[in-house]
């Protein structure tokens, strides 16, 4: 069927008209970009051809086949834009038409020059062709084009002779016009159209886009080799789902930071786009604006209702069982635990507050979510009134971040963000469950596996496991479960004297030494004391079925093994001299078995790695309900069909 490409369309472009949805065809299709893929269109109106990038969001087109070449496309929305005095044409939206078409036309490369001829003979704004052309667009010359360096060549109707184009005449040198003394010069100062933010690119020169302030981070200052600066950011959510984050540096800070308020809509223009520090943003977009001098950001009066306050990708709790460590993600639960609010001494000696609270869902699992700083009197004080109270209230929470240290939990990060009892699908649905049921159900824990009553939680290993499995070698530690035996215990160096201040509900524990008569320095605190505290570092060697190897076991674990504190076993051993009592004390934990939670992570050691074995938790073992644990693992291998592959494993 014939085929009326839209006239001079390309022309019209290249003129500055993007509002037209021309009919063009796909001459030829390029893939480029070695970071990212981006594809490189060729795009012909039968007389002339242009160039165009296509947006990321459309990459499917492509790759499905649904765009191709000698496809005839219309261009629902696009731009044009000058790349190293080149013009381009960035597709943004676009339907396809015809997916398999003979190449239309003889089309020619575009120049402006080709733009001013067909204006002067047509007297037209758009360079229409004069009427008596008009016999010429449709289907022409159906034959087929060869490509050289991604531009098109012509050929004769027959299709075996071709010709080439004639050469592109140069023109003649001209200096550059001097403007001294001829005043002003106007520039187009037209608003900016409104672009999605998904259809944001590099490519792109005016744009402008309105958004909701999802989320303002704090101010922070830094310091570099460049000098003091500080920094802000806030994130942009617009009407189409599309996402990005806005960031701020040292002048434009103080431009921008007191005017921007979270839940607000603001057109921003006139910012740089760079690609995402995925390390500090959890955005999906590829891009991150940061804003200049220049740029605009004004703020809408009006509440557009067609932009969502926010944006969740909810992940059940099930499925944070596999999250990778550090990953960022949203989920929503039941509270159904608040501790108290702590305070917390950071590394870098600055105190903080932390509070942990614990969620479940439908999923059939709970979790751990640790409250930092302000969120611990704000959401966290909220919310522990409530449960007081005796209600259950759903917490949806935004950015959170996923740890791996003793099972999976959740952390606030500064762009995390809290809400109490939302109204939306997810938490009526949530409600709805947890009040007709949900309350009663069980649930496991995916932060801290119980021993030795949760047995259903463990990952159960061997001793011989754990170096035939190169456990402890990866990124990030091992945490597995033994039923082992204490063959042997170091008792040359079984503790050390400790620093007994306290700094906020956490002490200092760093090793003291003695200062004149009997006196304790802390290095770390600068301060000395009368008395100082007794910590273990047991080296333990533990045996089972398979093998034995030597594990460490620090304050709790240790005292759970041995019975006893540290003070206690080293005035038997050095003040008080009751060899008998001490040696009775390591005899009576020897060939007893115990059930040990073990942190297995590669640590290097000089100039040598080593696989580092922690006990994290002991506890002896209880043969009830280890046999309910046997049972229960009996019952799991039968139904899954695994017996046969595990009748030669013990525990």
């Amino acid at each position: 069927m014939p085929v009326n490409l839209t006239a001079n369309s390309i022309s019209a472009i290249n003129a500055g008209d993007v509002n037209s949805k021309p009919l063009v065809q796909v001459l030829d299709i390029k893939l480029i970009g070695s970071t990212q893929e981006r594809y490189r269109l060729l795009l012909s109106d039968s007389v002339s051809s242009q160039h165009a990038m296509l947006a990321t969001q459309l990459n499917d087109r492509v790759k499905s086949a649904g765009v191709r070449k000698g496809s005839v496309v219309q261009l629902i929305d696009y731009i044009c834009s000058t790349v190293q005095n080149r013009k381009i044409i960035v597709i943004l939206n676009m339907e396809t038409i015809i997916t398999d078409c003979e190449i239309i036309g003889n089309p020619k490369v575009f120049s402006e020059s080709d733009s001013a001829t067909q204006k002067s003979a047509s007297g037209g704004a758009h360079g229409y062709p004069p009427s008596a052309n008009s016999n010429n667009i449709g289907v022409q010359n159906l034959v087929p084009t060869n490509f050289s360096n991604g531009e098109p060549a012509s050929f004769q109707n027959s299709g075996s002779n071709f010709q080439s184009y004639p050469p592109t005449v140069q023109p003649p040198y001209q200096p550059r016009p001097n403007y001294k003394n001829h005043g002003t010069i106007m520039r187009n100062e037209a608003p900016a159209r409104i672009i999605p933010i998904a259809a944001l690119n590099p490519y792109q020169g005016r744009w402008a886009i309105k958004a909701r302030v999802t989320a303002k981070g704090d101010l922070r200052r830094y310091n570099n080799a460049k000098g003091d600066g500080k920094v802000f950011s806030f994130d942009l959510l617009d009407s189409d789902g599309g996402e990005i984050r806005v960031t701020c540096f040292n002048a434009v800070v103080d431009r921008f930071y007191e005017s921007i308020e979270a839940g607000k809509v603001y057109v921003i223009s006139k910012g740089s786009l760079k690609p995402a520090q995925k390390n500090f943003n959890h955005l999906k977009n590829e891009w991150e604006i940061f804003l200049e001098a220049t740029s605009s950001v004004d703020l809408c009066t009006d509440e557009d209702a067609s932009i969502p306050k926010q944006h969740f990708s909810f992940r059940p709790i099930g499925e944070i069982e596999n999250a990778e460590n550090n990953s960022i993600l949203d989920v929503i639960g039941v509270v159904v635990a608040v501790n108290p609010s702590v305070p917390i001494l950071r590394k870098n000696g600055m105190e903080t507050q932390r509070r942990i609270l614990n969620l479940k869902d439908q999923s059939g699992r709970s979790v751990e979510l640790t409250l930092w700083g302000d969120f611990c009197n704000r959401e966290g004080q909220q919310l522990q009134e409530m449960v007081e109270s005796g209600l259950s209230p759903v917490l949806a929470v935004k950015a959170g971040k996923v740890s791996d240290f003793t099972g999976k939990s959740i952390g606030t990060i500064s762009a995390t963000q809290l809400f109490v009892n939302p109204d939306f699908p997810e938490a009526r649905n949530l409600r709805v469950w947890f009040d007709h049921g949900g309350k009663d159900t069980a649930s496991h824990s995916i932060s801290r596996e119980i021993m030795p009553g949760g047995s259903k939680n463990e990952i159960r290993k061997t001793i011989t496991q754990i170096k035939d499995e190169g456990l402890g070698r990866s990124d990030k530690p091992d945490w597995i479960t033994i039923k082992a035996t204490i063959s042997f215990v170091k008792t040359d160096t079984f503790c050390y004297t400790a620093c007994p201040l306290m700094i906020g509900d956490r002490q200092c524990n760093k090793k003291v030494t003695k200062s004149g008569n009997s006196r304790w320095l802390c290095d770390r605190c600068n301060q000395e004391f009368e008395e100082c505290d007794y910590r273990y570092l047991l080296q333990v060697q533990v045996q089972d079925h398979t093998g034995l190897t030597w594990v460490m076991a620090f304050q709790e674990a240790a005292e759970e093994i041995l019975g006893c504190s540290a003070k206690e076993l080293y005035m038997m051993k050095y003040e008080i001299e009751d060899e008998l009592k001490f040696l009775e004390i390591i005899r009576n934990c020897l060939f007893t078995e115990f059930l040990l939670k073990l942190k297995i992570k590669e640590e290097i050691y000089g100039d040598e790695q080593k696989v580092k074995i922690t006990v994290v938790k002991a506890g002896k073992v209880n043969y009830s309900e280890e046999s309910r644990f046997l049972f229960d693992m009996i019952s799991k291998f039968r139904s899954t069909g695994r017996w046969k592959e595990t009748s030669s494993w013990r525990f």
